[in-house]
């Protein structure tokens, strides 16, 4: 097929490697280069590629202007695929070839539509993520899906890991999604809307500890937060303290939550959740820190006193 790629960082490159083995790619409309945190992990150029490959290159914010639906029709593609494409495509684009347009994005549709997936979906303690190969429609990450398969979430598996288990997948489900859509079916299935939910970029608020969470949800916040990603961060002593790696305490400890409390094997707990005060709640074990100049510590080694509190 005719194939023309609206595709983005390492999960555009991934994709744009699969097509480039099976399918004529005629054109790769890409972002250009961005300066925010998280669109500098996993950054591997789908421009780049494209360029060795001798595929037409277009660098665009937004895919809405009329040079851009010129050089679409001139593309004469059979097909669009769309991976981690960052704003709005309007219909004048989706409906533009004959097969459609297939978006593929990284999370169990219609749960996670939006962006950073796996990171909510860490944090919110789901057993699996996944991919879903849709068909694109009006309305972001709601089409119909050709193909989804799924992955476990391990029990200590970092947003990292779950990124690593998903790449693998995209390859092979564009192709084989685009196998069954040359067949000419489009008896696609339905999403269940009453299940959707569409989370917003992740910024460095949401990175904030909040010391009420329980402790099993700040375990996974770190976790979900962990390198390359930025970290999750409290205060310590009014300066910004990353919290680089923790598990959920073996004791139950009451207080206050934010409270340096305690040692606990290798590591020092955290009093932690709304109902710490009733003495029913495990702390966090807090095990390597990095502080405000980047150095990283064991937790020990950091709090060289019991006592205060994390903001």
């Amino acid at each position: 097929m005719r194939v023309v790629m609206f595709g983005y960082q390492t999960w555009g490159h991934r994709t744009l490697e699969a097509l480039l083995e099976r399918h004529e790619v005629v054109l790769v409309v890409t972002h250009p280069p961005g300066e925010g945190a998280y669109e500098k992990v996993w950054g591997d150029s789908v421009a780049d590629l494209a360029a060795a490959h001798d595929v037409p290159v277009l660098l665009r914010e937004r895919p809405d202007d009329e040079e851009l639906l010129a050089r679409l029709k001139e593309a004469d593609a059979d097909v669009i695929v769309a991976t981690n494409w960052r704003t709005w495509i309007p219909a004048s684009v989706f409906d533009l070839p004959r097969l459609g347009t297939l978006n593929v994005h990284d999370s169990l549709l219609p749960k996670y539509a939006g962006f950073s997936p796996l990171i909510w979906a860490l944090i919110n303690g789901e057993k699996e993520v996944g991919v879903t190969a849709h068909m694109m429609d009006a309305e972001l990450d709601a089409g119909d899906i050709v193909l989804q398969r799924a992955v476990p979430v391990g029990d200590r598996d970092t947003s990292a890991d779950l990124f690593h288990k998903t790449l693998a997948l995209f390859g092979p489900i564009t192709l084989d999604a685009l196998d069954l859509i040359a067949t000419g079916r489009t008896d696609w299935t339905k999403q269940d809307r009453s299940q959707a939910s569409f989370f917003h970029k992740r910024a460095d608020r949401d990175c904030h500890i909040d010391w009420t969470w329980s402790a099993e949800e700040l375990d996974r916040l770190v976790r979900a937060q962990y390198d390359p990603y930025p970290n999750a961060y409290c205060h310590h002593n009014g300066k910004r303290l990353r919290i680089v790696k923790a598990s959920v305490s073996q004791g139950v400890y009451g207080g206050t939550p934010g409270r340096i409390f305690i040692r606990e094997g290798d590591g020092v707990v955290i009093v932690a959740g709304a109902e710490a005060r009733r003495g029913r709640s495990r702390g966090l074990l807090v095990e390597r820190v990095r502080t405000e100049d980047g150095v990283e510590l064991a937790a020990a080694d950091h709090f060289t006193r019991m006592g205060g509190y994390l903001t």
